[in-house]
């Protein structure tokens, strides 16, 4: 989870009242966050990830100022609108769909600078880009000087080599490959452009580059300083909604600093999206819902009060969530932040009026056997999501499986609960191609799949998925493994030749136990490791341990 660090008098300044020590101590814990310490000056927060919008001393003094009673409700920022004829505009080429397709952008004007609100924008933009951004990989953030750039700006995408800039910090003009491989940033973050035919750039009017997103600002137009009273915001990546809720995120934090919003115009060819939005999003206040979860009879306005108390506005049984919340996707996201509102130290604790003796599932007892018998073995144990994309499980696979497709995905990433377990395994290797080799590892958990029988309509099991990754793997080598685990657990077992799509034909085999079909064992296809840009073979097996429990 990151940390973040505020400066304790900024941070009151914002909250527009000072509490007693212990006081603070006490309703920052109480916030829903992690207090480190507070020492002198300086706050050391813990923030979960859920809520990247308090990952500043504005977001986390809006939330706070809220939660005990200061400035309660909806906070509303104006968008300023740029006016007709404006060069507030970026256009964005095709090209760029090849990398990074999508940007979000705004204007932020008035803005009184000073060596601590450069260190708070350079640290909120350094958290997004860890937490919410995923290491740059699912988004980057660009904040640049107004001043040094010639409006209207375009987003595009060139060879590598047939560019050149300053990078920031830097001390000579270099391309994007010698940005790479020479800039220490470049080298930290190369493995998101490496293999690239094109490489994304915001360039302005008069030809600048201003960053390599999502590597790198140029030292001219993207340095931000003490002089700068203007900046222009860009957040470039896959998802077209996640990178609003970060421009919203970034904006709303710089107006609490002063500053004033302007609106953008992108242009997508003959499209055009206006950013930011900050529209609070409407939902329906289910009074009935809040009060079952809780066990609590709380009337509707005291749970609105509760809520207002969380930063929410209210309007006609409707409640108002604020466009910089990324973490409001259903009902029971709002019964939190009424049992915060509430405090937990407030709820009154019940002995169950049940006796019983408690022991371990028997099948978890069966699931940490199998997880020591393969640590034994020397793999190492990784967790991954439950849900996961199209594009990950089929495409990248070369197979066509048929997936259970949730209603209202948050991003197209995460859309599909996975119908199996190797493809995770597969991303997680594809994202530590840096890494030493052989890696050896294994995941065990759920997977799902469409069942008419189920009241839900989905089948869920739990498997373990194992991968060998090194230059010496072959399918002896995943046999090995699958021969150690399943003589370990006393159980016999048939192999036979079979075809998978996602496995090298005549080096894939499927297992049963007692007449009963529970693993696959074979040699990842070639087609498979591109699609990953994973250059090493890779082999592995995945089991049914659902099914294999019932047979042992």
């Amino acid at each position: 989870m990151p940390t973040i660090n505020l400066n304790k008098n900024v941070f009151e300044k914002l909250v527009g009242k000072k509490l007693a020590l212990d006081k603070l101590k006490d309703r920052i814990s109480m916030l829903g966050t992690d207090l480190e310490s507070i020492e002198g000056n300086e706050i050391i927060v813990e923030v979960f990830p859920n809520r990247p919008d308090m990952l500043s001393e504005q977001g986390f003094a809006r939330a706070f100022s809220s939660f005990i009673g200061v400035k309660k409700g909806l906070r509303e920022y104006k968008v300023h609108k740029a006016g007709k004829g404006s060069k507030y505009v970026v256009k964005i080429e095709d090209v760029v769909k090849k990398v990074r397709p999508h940007t979000t952008c705004a204007i932020v004007k008035g803005l009184k600078l000073d060596d601590e609100k450069i260190r708070e924008i350079i640290q909120i933009q350094e958290k997004l880009h860890v937490s919410f951004g995923r290491n740059r990989k699912k988004l980057a953030i660009g904040i640049y000087p107004l001043e040094e750039i010639k409006l209207p700006i375009t987003y595009t995408a060139k060879k590598p080599k047939s560019f050149k800039f300053l990078p920031l910090e830097g001390k000579k003009e270099m391309n994007g490959l010698q940005i790479l491989g020479q800039h220490p940033t470049g080298r930290e973050y190369s493995h998101l452009l490496e293999g690239k035919q094109v490489f994304p750039l915001f360039i302005d009017a008069v030809g600048e580059v201003l960053s390599m997103p999502p590597i790198i600002n140029s030292e001219k137009t993207g340095k931000v300083s003490k002089n700068t009273k203007d900046v222009f915001i860009e957040c470039s990546g896959f998802e077209f909604k996640a990178l609003n809720q970060c421009l919203n995120i970034i904006v709303t934090a710089l107006a609490d600093m002063g500053g004033k919003i302007y609106e953008m115009e992108l242009q997508y060819g003959k499209k055009k999206e206006i950013t930011p939005n900050l529209n609070a999003v409407e939902r329906d206040l289910d009074v009935e819902y809040i009060n079952k979860i809780l066990g609590l009879e709380l009337k509707e306005k005291e749970i609105c009060g509760l809520l207002e108390k969380m930063g929410y506005g209210i309007k006609s049984k409707k409640v108002l969530i604020p466009a910089y919340r990324t973490d409001v996707l259903h009902q029971i996201d709002l019964v939190e932040d009424v049992a915060i509102a509430y405090g937990y130290e407030n709820f009154n604790v019940e002995i169950p009026n049940v006796a019983t003796i408690g022991g371990e599932d028997k099948f978890e007892v069966f699931k940490s056997r199998v997880a020591e018998v393969i640590v034994g073995l020397g793999l190492i144990e990784t967790m991954s999501y439950h849900i996961t994309n199209e594009d990950i499980h089929n495409k990248k696979m070369c197979c066509e499986m048929e997936l259970v497709e949730l209603e209202n995905p948050l991003t197209k990433d995460y859309s599909v609960l996975r119908a199996w377990i190797i493809p995770s395994l597969m991303q997680v290797l594809s994202e530590n191609t840096s890494r030493e080799y052989p890696q050896n590892i294994f995941e065990i958990g759920s997977v799902f799949s469409l069942d008419g029988k189920k009241e839900n309509g989905v089948r869920e099991a739990v498997r373990i998925g194992v991968g060998l990754c090194g230059a010496d793997v072959d399918f002896t080598s995943a046999k090995q493994v699958f021969d150690a685990l399943m003589r370990a657990l006393d159980v016999k077992y048939e192999m036979k030749e079979t075809k998978h799509e996602s496995f090298i034909a005549g080096r894939v085999a499927r297992v049963g136990v007692d007449g009963k079909n529970v693993a696959y064992v074979g040699e990842i296809r070639p087609e498979v490791l591109e699609e990953f840009e994973v250059n090493v073979p890779v082999v592995g097996f995945e089991l049914n341990l659902s099914e294999l429990f019932k047979l042992v």
